[in-house]
């Protein structure tokens, strides 16, 4: 007779043996395969600048005599180290059909100054490069003359400085209708220091134009319908700061015309204007202001100071 201890002891060594065979014929679970971790993409290219532009002036009506500005203008152009060159308005079209020649040949933004019938000259200069589809990066018209076209749509910033009251400038440019570049307009009629024939001169007026030219190059590209246009008639002894168009900016809880002109370092007068309100007026949370946008950031301070009178008085 067989022990019953030693038959629960064989049974416990066959299950035993059972669970190691089965262990061995059993295939070891699959391992989870690693994930890849994708790899960043490559950053995006930086835009290249574009190349320094070439910068046209051009003297009014007996410019050697009454434009003389543009030409110390053009020497701290050159000085600065663009390409800029004086011309009388007179060879306004053949100066027009080298300077297409020459974007043709290798394009570079177009700036155009010009006083008096120069100013003139720069509208002529831009109407012709827009039926050639090439575009002006900056026109500035210093008291040009009465018979000033309007602004073509080809020109992506536009600035006017003049006298309304002005017999032999005086021209209030303005630009075609569905034009949405960058527009700013400036009246210096309330300003007795500025004449005609010294508007051109303003040393404070060059800096800036110089700042805006230098900086031409680098500004990031802009959404067109983002541009506010200007229209200002500057207060008398006011120092003038060359804004290139407005931006439309939300009025929050707790602000005030006072408070937005301080943030964003602009003078009061400049607000009411532009939205035709009172410099104390009450605003409203989710209402638009329009602010004056500087072509580069401002200086901390601002001084635009007039030249002083000529000795024979304001013609």
């Amino acid at each position: 007779m067989i022990d019953p201890r030693r038959l629960v002891v064989l049974a416990a060594v066959a299950l035993l043996a059972l669970g190691t065979g089965m262990a061995v014929a059993s295939p070891a679970k699959p391992k989870r395969p690693a994930v890849a971790t994708a790899a960043p993409p490559p950053p995006a290219p930086l835009a290249e600048p574009l190349p320094p532009p070439k910068i046209y002036l051009f003297r009014g009506a007996m410019g050697p005599i009454f434009s003389t500005g543009m030409d110390r203008l053009g020497e701290k152009l050159t000085k600065a180290g663009f390409s800029a060159d004086v011309y009388e308005f007179t060879i306004c079209r053949w100066v027009g059909d080298r300077a297409i020649s020459s974007y043709k040949e290798s394009p570079a933004p177009i700036v155009l100054i010009g006083h008096s019938m120069g100013g003139l000259c720069s509208v002529v200069i831009s109407e012709m490069a827009a039926k050639e589809n090439i575009p002006i990066s900056l026109v500035i018209a210093i008291d040009s003359a009465h018979a000033t076209g309007d602004v073509p749509l080809n020109v992506e910033r536009f600035i006017n400085i003049f006298m309304s009251d002005s017999v032999l400038g005086g021209g209030d440019v303005v630009a075609v209708p569905g034009y949405r570049g960058h527009y700013a307009s400036y009246d210096l009629k309330e300003n007795s220091r500025v004449t005609h024939i010294n508007i051109e001169k303003s040393d404070d007026i060059h800096r800036q134009i110089i700042e805006m030219v230098t900086q031409l190059p680098r500004i990031p590209a802009q959404s067109q319908a983002d541009a506010v246009p200007l229209r200002y008639l500057v207060p008398a002894n006011t120092p003038v700061e060359l804004w290139d168009s407005g931006v439309r900016v939300p009025v929050r809880a707790g602000d005030t015309m006072e408070s937005i002109a301080a943030a964003r370092r602009v003078p009061l007068w400049t607000l009411a204007q532009s939205n035709s309100l009172a410099e104390n007026a009450t605003l409203t949370p989710g209402q638009s202001i329009i602010v004056p946008r500087h072509l580069t950031p401002p200086e901390p301070v601002a001084a635009m100071a007039a030249p002083a009178p000529p000795s024979q008085g304001r013609k």
